[in-house]
């Protein structure tokens, strides 16, 4: 069967379409990123029905993540989006009931967040700066390390976020937050060097107010550092699954190792729930146990 395009899911499907592109955009306060997340699953959603998705009862979407062959973790998020559109539908009056209210989440797994060690960090930030996209490099690298901010916030610095006299930068996080975080003078010099030797190169006759510039002078995609950063790390042997994520990670992990507290790595992160930021204790508690039992003198 012909995979049906989203003009024609939505002309079934009214709700679903002022759903997607007028609430979603207008007023939910989440990322572009997770609007287009909900997007893709409830597209998907639809196009296993195949008809108006209003009216579904709670075992039609029961069938649904029955059917589909996916992981526990993406079943999850599925149900959620599903979940957030009928609760839409609610309290828009259009049907009474949640169809998804009784519906179990799957049991997932907690996995820890892969980060890197500190000797591993100093190895992929050990990059030398002779053009001007090793500059830039450098400096996202740096930055990334510094502060933790997400790959989005990174790509998103526009000029007048930068604060380098007080050694601040002003990050716009999920939901249209403001955070003002410190970067160390790692971080600051890396911007400097780039801001006073590469970036101009990069935009050449172009102007743009954004830090970061691709080879299109025009603001770099985390697709493009993605593929930078994987490239590295295999010419650099780390043979971790890295992605700009797990600079965050790092930044947060090594942050409470050195005794930060639990609650300013809360705020740097930008995370509105502690419980969030808690999992990085359980990193660093697993790697105090291991030491313990490394170096203990006690003998089983």
């Amino acid at each position: 069967m012909e995979k049906k395009t989203k003009e024609e899911i939505y002309k079934v499907n009214p709700e679903l379409k002022e759903y997607i592109e007028i609430y979603l955009v207008t007023e939910y306060n989440t990322s572009e990123n997770s609007r287009n997340s909900y997007k893709y699953d409830l597209l998907d959603f639809a196009r296993f029905f195949n008809k108006n998705i209003t009216y579904l009862q709670k075992e039609d979407i029961q069938e649904y993540l029955r059917k589909e062959n996916k992981k526990a973790k993406t079943k999850a998020h599925h149900l959620t989006s599903i979940g957030n559109f009928y609760k839409y539908l609610v309290n828009n009056n259009k049907i009474k009931v949640n169809p998804c209210e009784d519906i179990k989440m799957p049991k997932l797994e907690k996995k820890l967040p892969v980060y890197l060690t500190e000797d591993e960090i100093n190895n992929l930030l050990d990059i030398g700066s002779s053009t001007e996209y090793d500059m830039r490099n450098k400096a996202m690298l740096e930055v990334l390390y510094a502060t933790g901010i997400r790959i989005t916030e990174l790509c998103n610095l526009v000029m007048s976020d930068l604060y380098l006299e007080e050694n601040l930068i002003k990050v716009m996080g999920k939901g249209s937050k403001e955070r003002i975080i410190p970067i160390n003078d790692y971080a600051k010099e890396a911007l400097e060097n780039y801001l006073k030797f590469g970036r101009g190169i990069l935009l050449g006759t172009y102007d743009s107010e954004y830090v970061f510039i691709s080879s299109r002078h025009k603001k770099i995609t985390r697709q493009a550092f993605f593929k930078f950063l994987k490239e590295l790390c295999d010419k650099k042997g780390i043979k971790k699954n890295i992605s700009p994520h797990v600079l965050r990670h790092s930044f947060a992990t090594h942050m409470l190792e050195h005794g930060a507290d639990l609650r300013i790595v809360q705020e740097l992160l930008g995370h509105c729930d502690i419980a969030t930021t808690q999992i990085y204790t359980h990193v660093t508690t697993g790697k105090l146990e291991q030491e313990y039992d490394k170096h203990s003198l006690i003998k089983k």
